[in-house]
């Protein structure tokens, strides 16, 4: 047996990433464009929490992303603490045509620290990206804020026409624990312009309308 199989065949890595924000910005959909490459675009409010996961072949290495959707309406808001007290990524979304769930990503980010401290990776998304014409969000005041929350990682993304989701979760797999010190060692050679993992084969995915805060 190759050291390669040995090492797939050992324990498995799991991570846990919770999807936040206010209802309707797309958090489901989001979960599923990754999970199933699919859109749905009937519109469906999640009831409390959903679970999926995901293995993910990384180098030599194998994980399994544990996805965890929250619903977006008060009434269950009480309910979504205990889901971060031991998550390793929390992932924020917003609506980019949506102001008002903009400005709610503040709240969801305090809640966050709340329950995790500095113990986890923060992830900024602003959805709906095809949505253009209607944005009342730029990228430019996102980032800004995304930086001031302390995000590792800020996004746009449209879960309508796929657009940045694969490498959205290529660039959270880099900040995982299991990948930082490869990805640091890499990060030196390759300066800012670091080589994305390739988790689905999706070979030239372009990175517009993103940065990496």
């Amino acid at each position: 047996m190759s050291s390669q199989n040995t090492k797939s065949s050992g324990m498995m890595k799991k991570y846990k990433l919770v999807f936040l924000g206010e209802q309707g910005v797309g958090k489901t959909s989001l979960i599923t464009r990754f999970m199933y490459d699919t859109f749905n675009s009937q519109y469906a409010a999640t009831i409390g929490i959903d679970f999926l996961s995901k293995t993910m072949y990384l180098d030599d290495k194998t994980i399994r992303l544990q996805l965890w959707d929250t619903a977006g309406q008060e009434r269950f808001r009480s309910l979504i603490p205990s889901y971060m007290r031991d998550s390793n990524v929390a992932v924020v979304v917003y609506d980019i045509s949506s102001k008002k769930s903009f400005e709610a990503i503040d709240k969801w980010v305090e809640d966050v620290k709340l329950e995790r401290g500095s113990n986890v990776i923060i992830v900024i998304v602003g959805n709906k990206n095809d949505l253009n014409d209607s944005r009342q969000v730029t990228a430019d005041e996102a980032e800004l804020t995304a930086k001031k929350l302390g995000a590792s990682i800020f996004f746009e993304t449209s879960t309508k026409t796929g657009h940045n989701v694969k490498l959205l979760f290529k660039k959270i797999a880099q900040l995982l624990p299991e990948f930082e010190d490869s990805e640091n060692s890499q990060s030196m050679n390759d300066h800012d312009n670091s080589q994305v993992i390739d988790v689905a084969g999706d070979e030239g995915v372009q990175d517009e309308s993103s940065c990496q805060c």
